[in-house]
């Protein structure tokens, strides 16, 4: 099969598009024909080496942990999928080798989920990672409640489009940040903006005078610092980026394939409450490019590999 792989830990440069064997198959996976795969910072990450100390690495390393395509096999413990069906996967196992950037992925059952009609293959391709963080850190470690005020930061990015989405749907009035050209973007979401940057507290409180009741932040840093004096309570911030959000009594949030969770945004989608809005798509071949471009931290959605 054809994959994307690296060999050493390294930029761009170290990219290469190679022939590799199909993937084993184990008793509680099928074998999926992928058509599109999500490009993630995460992805960048593993490419450099920052992963290599909570997760064990081995090389030559297919990269991505996003996949949407067909089921061409079934392992023999199989009854959840048969030959043909459409899936989608958030497909992280224990170690990091056999990545989604590649024709065929095995797939543990555990990690996916029908692919929702509504979706195309690239919007598929683009979901799972980042809607499973969104989904689980607003529903799990925030809790978030009808009636309740969020402010999302960086609410126009990957994660965040499907925050705002996943908020809205959950009841809560969300309040997003991010540059205002994206402002009218976040408003369709149903969010309302904020521009992020040196006075972002007035500028919520100008929206929520009491402040809000809970934060997420995709960003860290000043982000996390004006989170804390917007939410009275400090157990309802959870930040994907930043691990001091522990030390302010807060919760980090690190995704986790889930079969159901995945199974309830695909219910969002075809329900028409989740959108995936796809800023750019690349052939495989041109996976490096695909990654540069979403390392410039600017795009509005995902960025996805399609495979022929």
């Amino acid at each position: 099969m054809k994959a994307i792989a690296i060999n050493r830990y390294g930029g761009p440069e170290v990219v290469e598009y190679l022939d590799l064997p199909d993937p084993k198959l184990a008793p509680d996976a099928v074998l999926v024909r992928v058509r599109a795969a999500g490009v993630n910072p995460v992805d960048r990450q593993v490419r450099e080496g920052l992963v290599d100390a909570v997760l064990d690495v081995h090389f030559p390393l297919v990269l991505g942990w996003d996949a949407a395509g067909v089921v061409e096999r079934v392992g023999p413990g199989v009854t959840e999928y048969q030959v043909g069906d459409k899936v989608m996967g958030y497909v992280r196992k224990d170690s990091v080798q056999h990545g989604t950037y590649a024709e065929l992925v095995a797939a543990p059952v555990r990690t996916l989920a029908h692919k929702p009609a509504s979706l195309d293959w690239a919007q598929a391709g683009g979901l799972p990672l980042a809607g499973l963080t969104a989904y689980q850190g607003l529903r799990d470690a925030l809790a978030v409640k009808p009636g309740e005020t969020v402010l999302i930061h960086a609410a126009a990015g990957g994660v965040g489009s499907f925050a705002t989405q996943i908020a809205v749907a959950l009841g809560a009035r969300v309040i997003g940040t991010a540059g205002e050209h994206n402002h009218e973007y976040l408003r369709s979401l149903g969010a309302e903006p904020v521009r992020y940057g040196s006075g972002l507290v007035d500028r919520v409180r100008a929206l929520a005078p009491q402040g809000v009741d809970a934060a997420f932040d995709l960003v860290g840093g000043p982000a996390l610092a004006a989170s804390r004096e917007l939410v009275a309570d400090p157990g309802r911030i959870a930040s994907i980026v930043d691990p001091a959000v522990l030390d302010l009594g807060g919760r980090f949030v690190f995704v986790r394939p889930d079969a159901a969770d995945l199974a309830a945004l695909a219910d969002l989608a075809d329900a028409g409450r989740l959108t995936v809005n796809v800023a750019a798509t690349f052939p495989l071949a041109q996976a490096a490019s695909a990654q540069s471009l979403n390392a410039e931290g600017r795009t509005r959605g995902k960025i996805v590999l399609t495979v022929d």
